[in-house]
């Protein structure tokens, strides 16, 4: 049959289109191998939508939570002074409070000591600080599992995380003895400072960093133990939006009315989230290979199945059936594939995110190993945050994969004419 004479009569995607392909999807008993093939592509496309969700909410999950952990006991900015001496840190920050997108200021003084307990002695990053700054870092003052912060400033005692409570052997009531090793000065040389503190409050984040490496003094206290009376090492400056940070450090730096070095948080982190921006982008690509080789599967399964059923087309067109029913049939087919895997691995997807660590304990369980470990991945729970646009963007890209797959192996079928196709018989 020419093309001149082409039936046109056909109406796209008719009924009887919709039921070959879904008679072409069930396989007879010689197109097993067929749908072996085609069962592949659908696991295949399944699996790799799946994946694709999966780890990119965690990924997901695991940025925002270590944003959130971070800000929430680290400023937004850090105020440092020019000249290394800040002995009016109250009037700095009561200045800085006053400055448009802060929400407050936190003067602290830092340093390093050695804390020991009666099951042993362990680094930490020591911060004084006040009750009322305590109570705006909900991390810590909402997170208390034993003791409490009412009478913190002035009990003269420690808070301290629930990892560093474990690894020293203590509960509160106890005393935690701090070592640091700028001391008194004294004929001899510098005498380390060991002191001996009543344990008030034991907090938990969430994130084993904090939790095990982080202890609050009584700012005045902090003073004292580490030779800076009067003076304060840096102020912490939290503002209304962390994202808006690069429009507010100017007015912050005139706002200080002292010469001042202001960092942003972003600076502070900019390699550990470059590092998880790169690794998330390469996982995406890496991962969608899965689903173009089980695109490619549909490829290969269709165009066996165009050979096998070319007898079928024959007969399909000298009935009237056009060129473009043929098309639609064989694209159907393998598209039908490409549709149910995607929407399968998208439920499937969701499904994990939203039982992820009853998942991963129960693998940890089943094998007996610590699967996301505390200490390598700071965080206490694997999280998961499915985000709109990203899963969107997956379930998309699978279903045009799909699509172009189909094209090629109907495009063959469409262009089988009834003479050529019974050659194949």
């Amino acid at each position: 049959m020419s093309a001149a004479s082409e039936p046109t009569g056909t109406r796209p995607f008719a009924a009887f289109e919709w039921m070959l392909a879904g008679r072409y999807l069930r396989a007879r008993r010689r197109e097993t191998f067929i749908s072996i093939i085609a069962g592949f592509s659908f696991v295949g496309i399944m699996l790799g939508v799946a994946t694709l969700i999966i780890v990119m909410a965690v990924m997901n999950g695991f940025r925002g939570e270590l944003i959130s952990k971070i800000l929430g006991i680290n400023g937004h900015l850090l105020v440092q002074p020019v000249d290394g001496v800040l002995d009016d840190y109250d009037a700095v920050a009561s200045r800085l409070e006053g400055v448009k997108g802060v929400r407050f200021a936190m003067p602290f003084v830092e340093g390093q000591g050695l804390v020991s307990g009666p099951a042993g002695a362990f680094g930490a990053l020591v911060r004084g600080v006040t009750k009322r700054d305590l109570d705006h870092l909900p991390l810590v003052s909402g997170k208390l599992v034993a003791g409490s912060l009412d009478n913190f400033d002035e009990s003269g005692g420690i808070a301290i995380g629930s990892r560093m409570a474990r690894s020293l052997g203590v509960v509160v009531g106890d005393t935690v003895t701090l070592v640091s090793p700028r001391g008194s000065v004294t004929p001899m040389g510098v005498t380390p400072r060991i002191k001996g503190y009543k344990l008030v409050a034991i907090f938990e984040i969430g994130m084993s960093e904090y939790d095990g490496t982080i202890a609050f003094l009584p700012f005045p206290e902090a003073q004292l133990y580490f030779n800076m009376d009067g003076q304060a090492t840096a102020i912490d400056v939290f503002a209304d939006d962390p994202d808006a940070v690069g429009d507010i450090k100017p007015l912050v730096e005139e706002g200080a009315g002292r010469p001042v070095f202001v960092t942003d948080w972003r600076q502070r982190n900019t390699t550990f989230f470059s590092a998880l921006e790169v690794e998330r982008n390469v996982m995406f690509l890496i991962l969608t290979l899965i689903v173009l080789v089980a695109a490619l599967n549909i490829v290969s399964g269709l165009t066996m199945l165009v050979k096998e059923k070319s007898h079928d087309i024959a007969i399909l067109r000298t009935m009237g059936a056009t060129r473009g029913s043929v098309l639609r049939v064989f694209m159907i087919t393998g598209a039908s594939i490409g549709t149910i895997g995607t929407f399968a691995g998208f439920l499937l997807g969701w499904i994990v995110c939203l039982n992820i660590e009853s998942i991963r304990q129960f693998i940890s369980w089943l094998t007996r190993t610590e699967l996301f470990s505390p200490e390598l991945y700071f965080l206490s729970r694997m999280p998961a945050d499915m985000n709109a646009g990203e899963t969107t963007s997956v379930v998309l890209m699978a279903l045009a994969l799909s699509f172009f797959a189909t094209l090629y192996p109907a495009w063959r079928a469409a262009r089988l004419d009834p003479v050529e196709a019974l050659r194949y018989e």
